[in-house]
């Protein structure tokens, strides 16, 4: 299939990138790079530097490469930003998104695998959580993911448009060739690796009197390249499936780990100290957050193949080593 990945010079979007390729798919990728990298786009694939608002950029691209399918990775993602400057989440992750779907629609495009985020269930009601449980987000950035989620189902039912949305809980860990690096980081398992490599000065860990078994947060973390194959299941699942719109959790499943036990696996597998400083707690961070991911595998047979938290930590450990410097040296031939 010719699959078009926006946002694919990201951290997941890479190693979708790569599972992609591996699965014997063909793939262009549509990027601003303004936060992604030109080396995490895999050898010698196309790609594009543009955004998603040009839509004669976007519509000369789905058609000179006869693009059958999207997967949908571009947004902004950081929390705390989209509650200072809502408008840039509006503009980028909805806005664009319409475009996004007005650009298919008019090229004759007509299935997307979006990524979403478990920031749309905002506080939950229950644990673990499932895809039927309310809605109800605290911020613009699950804001914004949800009211597209909400755009796919209208533009599914009025242009027969095939969707299916991947609710991710928290993407760790790293392929061979591809890893996270952001610039600022704000996710747990590359900081606490920054700290051990005396790049920070300590870890802060935002409150430990939670209701958990050591008073930290509780959070589902699911290894990228099961996020990845979990795309590539959803994309060529798409054909087959009866239903025009499909919406999936993306968690690791088992009860979770908090943020003590992070880094105390990281401690073990690098053999360092971590420096940790306790801070008060952050506004509208919940004590836990665990996926049921019972229904992707029930439906569409996905299984993570890492769920052993030293096996994630340890892969992207593997790859900082080997990346010291960030995406300098890039390049996948499957």
């Amino acid at each position: 299939m010719r699959v078009l990945v926006t946002g694919g010079a990201g951290y997941i979007g890479s190693v979708v990138n790569e599972e992609l390729l591996r699965a014997g798919h063909t793939i262009v990728v549509y990027d601003s790079l303004y936060k992604g990298h030109t080396d995490a786009v895999p050898a010698g694939t196309p790609l594009v530097k543009a955004d998603l608002a040009d839509s004669e950029t976007l519509k000369g691209v789905l058609r000179q490469y006869r693009v059958e399918a999207v997967v949908h990775m571009a947004a902004d993602s950081l929390v705390g930003e989209s509650m200072t400057d809502p408008a840039k989440y509006y503009r980028n992750n909805l806005v664009a998104g319409i475009s996004l779907l007005e650009c298919m629609r008019n090229s004759g495009v007509g299935r997307i695998v979006f990524s979403s985020t478990a920031a749309v269930y905002g506080e939950p009601v229950k644990q673990p959580i499932e895809e039927s449980d309310p809605l109800a987000p605290v911020n613009p950035y699950g804001e914004t993911k949800l009211a597209f989620e909400h755009a796919m189902r209208w533009y599914s039912d009025a242009y027969d448009l095939r969707y299916t949305s991947l609710r991710y809980f928290n993407a760790a860990g790293a392929s061979a060739s591809f890893g996270e690096w952001h610039t600022p980081e704000t996710h747990l398992i590359p900081l606490v690796l920054q700290t051990a490599l005396g790049k920070r000065a300590s870890l802060d860990v935002y409150g430990d009197d939670y209701p958990t078994r050591d008073g930290t947060c509780l959070r589902d973390y699911v290894h990228v390249t099961d996020l990845a194959i979990a795309h590539v299941v959803a994309l060529e699942s798409m054909n087959a499936s009866n239903q025009r719109g499909r919406i999936f959790n993306l968690g690791c499943g088992g009860d979770g780990y908090t943020v003590r036990e992070v880094v105390n696996t990281a401690r073990e597998i690098m053999g360092r100290d971590i420096p940790v400083q306790i801070s008060p707690r952050r506004p509208g961070d919940p004590a836990m957050l665990v996926a049921s991911s019972e229904r992707i595998r029930r439906e569409l047979g996905w299984r993570p193949k890492y769920q052993d938290l030293s096996k994630i930590i340890g892969s992207a450990w593997d790859w900082l080593q080997a990346h010291p410097s960030g995406y300098v040296i890039g390049g996948f031939n499957p």
